[in-house]
C-alpha cells in the first residue's frame, strides 16, 4: 500500500504512516514477545485467540497458533495443522529428532503442514495482513519467522440467482461477496490460459483486495495500463463496495450517464471479457465492474444472445422506444397542451380540455407533482421488505392517482402519462440507465414548460452533444454511432444472426478482431 502525505489532514496521514512503519518491525526469536506484540497491535481485541502447545516431550519446543474467532475453519486447523505437527513429534525429544530449531522449522514446513496455502512471514506487517484476512498464524519459539496457514472459514453467502438482472433464458448463477468465488465463476466459463488476473490491495483501513481480469491477446494493452494507472492513483482508507472504485476511476463525474458497467452476472462479465474489455472485481461485493462501457451496452441484455436474432432485435428495439417514452412523454404532453394545441386532433383536444376543467395547476405543475410522488413511491417500495414492497408501491400509485383525479388536483390523462413513463423506465436491463432517465426527465419538463417543443429539441441537441463528448477509458461513448462504424451495426439497435457476428467491436478491440467464422446453417435437402 502507498501512503501519501497530503497537506490536508497532515497529522492524521503522518500518524498512519508511523503506524505502518511500526508494522514493518521483524519478528522476534522469543515466542512470548511476538504474542504480546500481536495482542498489543490489535488492542487486546476480544476476538483474537491463541492456542499454545509443545513440540516433543522430553525437551519440548514451545509453539502457538494465533487466529481471529469466526474467520477460520477450526476443522482445517485441527486436522491439517495441529494434528500432523503434534502427532509426528508426540512422545519424542524434538531436539534429538531434529537437533536445531531452525531445522525443526524447516521440517514442519516441508512435512507437517498439509494445507494448500502456506506463506512464510518475517515481520508484523505481513503477519497482521494474513491474520486479519482470516489466516492462522503459527509461531515457534527460537525462530524469528512464522507461517500463515490458509484455513479461512468465515460464513459466506452461496451462489444464488441474480436479484437485479434476471433473465427468462440463461444461466441462473450470480456473483457473491467473495472474490475467489467470483473469479472461479469466470474461470468456469472461460477456460483459456490467456485469461490473466492481477490483484492489488487498496484501502489503508479495509485492505480490500481488487483484481483486474482480461484476456491477453484480445484486450487492448493501453486500456489495461490505463485501468492500472487509475487504480494506482486511489488513496482511500476504505473500499466497501465496487461503487467506491467506480467513482474514483470513472472518466466523467458530472454526467448523469454511467461510464462503467456493473453486473452481478458472471455470463455478462465473461461476454465482456471476450469482447476485449477489462473486469474489475472487488472483494466484499457481488457487483463486478466492466470497462470500457458504451452507451449501447446499457440497452443490451445477455439474454439477447440466448434468443433467436429476430426475437432479440424486437426486444432491443422496444428498449430504444421505451428510452424516448420514459424521457420525453411528460415533457411532450406539457409542450402540446401548453403551447401547441393546434397539433392535437380536435376530438382529443376537446376531451383534454374537459378533463382539465377545474384543475387549479398548469400542466407542468401537474406533471412535477405526479412524477415526484411516483419517485417517492418507487423508492419506498425498494426499501420496504420484499413481501410488502411491491404491493405498497402498486396500491399506493393506484390509490393516490385515483384520489388525485377525484379531488380535481390532476387530470386523468396526466395519470396515464406518468404511468406510461414509469412502465417504460422499468424495461432497461441496466438500473443505472433507468436512474439517468429519471434524472433527465425533470429538466426536459422544465424546458417544455418554458419553450414548448423548441425547448425539447434544444434539450435533445444538448443531450446528443454531451453524449458524443463522453469517453470511457479512451473509447468514444456513442460508438458505433459516433463515430459511425458500419460493421458494428450488426449488433447495435438490431442483432444480426449469430453467424454474421464474426468480428468484435472495432474500437474496443483492434488486435484479435475475428470472433468466429461460422457459416450460415444450410440443412441438406433430401429427396
Amino acid at each position: 500500500m502507498k501512503h501519501r502525505i497530503r497537506k490536508k489532514n497532515n497529522t492524521k496521514r503522518i500518524e498512519i504512516d508511523n503506524i505502518s512503519s511500526h508494522f514493518d518491525v521483524n519478528l522476534s526469536n522469543e515466542l512470548e514477545a511476538n504474542k504480546k506484540e500481536v495482542f498489543r497491535l490489535l488492542g487486546n481485541s476480544s476476538d483474537v485467540e491463541t492456542r499454545a502447545f509443545q513440540l516433543g516431550k522430553i525437551h519440548p519446543v514451545n509453539a502457538a497458533i494465533i487466529f481471529l474467532e469466526g474467520l477460520i475453519d477450526k476443522e482445517i486447523v485441527q486436522n491439517y495443522l495441529l494434528n500432523p505437527i503434534i502427532n509426528d513429534l508426540r512422545g519424542t525429544n524434538a531436539n534429538e529428532k531434529i537437533p536445531d530449531v531452525q531445522q525443526l522449522y524447516q521440517y514442519i514446513k516441508n512435512f507437517n503442514i498439509t494445507t494448500a496455502e502456506l506463506t512464510e512471514i518475517s515481520n508484523f506487517k505481513t503477519l497482521l495482513q494474513h491474520l486479519l484476512a482470516g489466516d492462522t498464524i503459527l509461531l515457534i519459539d527460537g525462530v524469528n519467522k512464522g507461517f500463515a496457514v490458509g484455513a479461512r472459514g468465515a460464513k459466506e453467502r452461496g451462489v444464488e440467482e441474480p436479484t437485479t438482472q434476471r433473465v427468462v433464458r440463461g444461466p441462473k448463477d450470480a456473483f457473491t461477496e467473495t472474490i475467489s468465488v467470483n473469479i472461479a465463476l469466470i474461470r468456469k466459463r472461460i477456460k483459456d490460459p490467456n485469461l490473466w488476473l492481477e490483484s492489488f490491495v487498496y484501502g489503508t483501513k479495509t485492505q480490500t483486495k481488487v483484481t483486474i481480469a482480461y484476456i491477453h491477446g484480445i484486450v487492448n494493452p493501453g486500456v489495461v495500463e490505463e485501468v492500472k494507472s487509475r487504480l494506482d492513483k486511489m488513496d482511500i482508507d476504505a473500499i466497501l463496495e465496487s461503487g467506491y472504485v467506480e467513482e474514483l476511476i470513472q472518466d466523467e463525474t458530472y454526467t448523469p450517464f454511467p461510464t462503467m458497467i456493473n453486473s452481478e452476472r458472471p455470463d455478462a462479465i465473461s461476454a465482456g471479457l471476450l469482447e476485449g474489455k477489462v473486469a474489475i472485481l472487488v472483494d466484499g461485493t457481488p457487483f463486478v465492474l466492466l470497462v470500457p462501457a458504451l452507451f449501447l451496452d446499457f440497452f443490451q441484455s445477455n439474454e439477447d444472445y440466448y434468443q433467436r436474432s429476430d426475437i432479440s432485435s424486437l426486444i432491443r428495439a422496444l428498449r430504444f422506444i421505451a428510452f424516448f417514452l420514459a424521457l420525453l412523454t411528460p415533457s411532450t404532453y406539457i409542450a402540446l397542451t401548453t403551447f401547441h394545441q393546434e397539433m392535437i386532433p380536435t376530438t382529443l383536444l376537446i376531451s383534454l380540455a374537459a378533463q382539465r376543467e377545474g384543475i387549479p395547476f398548469p400542466a407542468v405543475v401537474e406533471a412535477l407533482l405526479m412524477e415526484v410522488t411516483f419517485e417517492i413511491l418507487r423508492e419506498a417500495g425498494i426499501r420496504l421488505p420484499s413481501a410488502v414492497g411491491s404491493a405498497i408501491s402498486i396500491v399506493g400509485a393506484l390509490v393516490l392517482g385515483q384520489a388525485a383525479v377525484d379531488a380535481g388536483i390532476v387530470s386523468a390523462t396526466m395519470v396515464i402519462v406518468v404511468s406510461l413513463t414509469a412502465i417504460s423506465s422499468f424495461i432497461f436491463p441496466s438500473y443505472n440507465l433507468a436512474i439517468s432517465v429519471r434524472m433527465l426527465r425533470f429538466p426536459f419538463m422544465i424546458m417544455a414548460a418554458t419553450f414548448g417543443l423548441f425547448g425539447i429539441f434544444i434539450g435533445l441537441l444538448i443531450l446528443t452533444l454531451h453524449l458524443s463528448s463522453l469517453r470511457s477509458f479512451g473509447i468514444p461513448y456513442m460508438s458505433p454511432f459516433a463515430p459511425f462504424i458500419s460493421n458494428d451495426q450488426k449488433d447495435a439497435v438490431f442483432r444480426a444472426p449469430r453467424w454474421k457476428l464474426r468480428t468484435r467491436p472495432r474500437l474496443i478491440n483492434q488486435r484479435n478482431t475475428i470472433r468466429e467464422d461460422s457459416q450460415r446453417p444450410m440443412p441438406d435437402k433430401k429427396g
